[in-house]
């Protein structure tokens, strides 16, 4: 019996989104407290001091226990669930699609999605415009990478449906948000057709 959890997130957020849809997934119950990350909510002395120290949402709250990082969340409530694969080579190529996630695919298709979105065009600083041709650039070579490898299975590991299609499910069925373009990716459109349909799913404003 887990404790009782409180998500603490901003909710249009793709990372905060993966926790929610990992809990609606395992069945697992899980109360919401939103921050307006556009006014500092998350970096005040009081969440620094109680709830992140680093100043970032999502955090789930287990009980008194508090965990930053989506992914590792994520993982706390598959946990002892088919989402999680046992075998050994299954749960480490599951992992990696985490790893890659956050090093190679949130900081570019997240990023941008977020600069146009909720910054702005006209609002964007001399250092951000400077990194839009990288991000995005790096953001079509991970869009490219997970089609190629889609072309080939149904899921991303293990031959079925886990955690690495949840977390990466969250900020690719939004990436056209941040002006990627998901026409030239057919095996990436079918794959997030797939995720959509699975029992339990629920939307990111769910």
């Amino acid at each position: 019996m887990m404790s009782s959890l409180l998500l603490h997130e901003y909710s249009p957020s793709g990372n905060c989104y993966k926790i929610r849809l990992t809990a609606a997934h395992v069945g697992q119950p899980i109360e919401r407290r939103e921050y307006d990350i556009l006014k500092g909510e998350t970096r005040t002395p009081g969440f620094l001091a109680t709830v992140n120290a680093n100043g970032r949402i999502p955090t789930l709250q287990i009980g008194e226990t508090f965990l930053p990082e989506s992914n590792a969340a994520c993982l706390y409530l598959a946990h002892g669930t088919p989402l999680v694969p046992e075998d050994r080579f299954d749960h480490a190529d599951m992992m990696r699609w985490l790893f890659w996630e956050q090093y190679n695919h949130e900081p570019n298709i997240a990023t941008l999605r977020f600069w146009y979105g909720w910054v702005g065009e006209d609002a964007l600083s001399e250092l951000q415009r400077a990194n839009l041709p990288g991000k995005r650039s790096a953001g079509i070579e991970a869009l490219a990478l997970m089609d190629d490898h889609l072309s080939r299975t149904d899921w991303l590991a293990a031959g079925r449906f886990t955690v690495a299609d949840i977390v990466l499910y969250a900020y690719t069925h939004v990436a056209e948000e941040g002006r990627f373009d998901l026409a030239p990716y057919p095996h990436i459109r079918a794959w997030l057709a797939r995720v959509a349909a699975r029992p339990r799913h629920v939307p990111i404003d769910a």
